[in-house]
């Protein structure tokens, strides 16, 4: 499996569900509720089952660390950009990127995915949809990475580099 937006994430954004602000320069003064939600990445083994049908963080299968560097529910995307280029083809891109994400020195064993989720939005459980509302399951997905490979550290850095801020390599772009 390659990297791929969550279609759950697609629907949701439609709906306005997910905010990602960068800074308080994108807040017009008339917006109400403006304030950012918190997205983070959390790390999983070759045993949980993330694709783009993910729709929600759960801690199955979840990648240990020990030391306490990482723990249940990964770590918090840092340095938000949202911007707006042409991709390949020309056509119109948003996209978004945030600062690689480290857990410094680190023991972590069998890394082989990472979710990207809205933790803001943990205590929303109705998972029911209706024509007019989308709600959504506790901590919603946005985006599953794959690393190609099981990744570990040993007492080092466990560095997740987000590819180039780009309309063509972003890990999260509507074109």
């Amino acid at each position: 499996m390659a990297n791929a937006m969550c279609g759950s994430f697609k629907r949701e954004i439609l709906a306005g569900v997910h905010r990602w602000v960068q800074n308080t320069t994108d807040v017009g003064s008339g917006d109400v509720n403006a304030a950012a939600h918190t997205f983070k990445v959390a790390m999983f083994t070759s045993s949980a089952s993330l694709d783009q049908d993910t729709t929600n963080y759960s801690t199955s299968n979840e990648v240990t660390g020990s030391g306490g560097v990482y723990s249940a529910g990964g770590a918090a995307l840092t340095t938000v950009v949202l911007d707006l280029g042409d991709n390949s083809s020309s056509v119109a891109t948003a996209f978004l990127d945030f600062a690689d994400t480290t857990w410094a020195s680190s023991t972590i064993a069998n890394a082989r995915y990472a979710l990207i989720y809205n933790s803001t939005l943990s205590d929303d459980t109705t998972g029911t949809t209706t024509t007019t509302h989308v709600y959504v399951d506790g901590d919603p997905a946005v985006a599953v990475l794959d690393f190609g490979s099981d990744k570990s550290s040993s007492a080092g850095d466990f560095t997740i580099q987000y590819p180039t801020n780009d309309a063509n390599s972003s890990i999260i772009r509507l074109a």
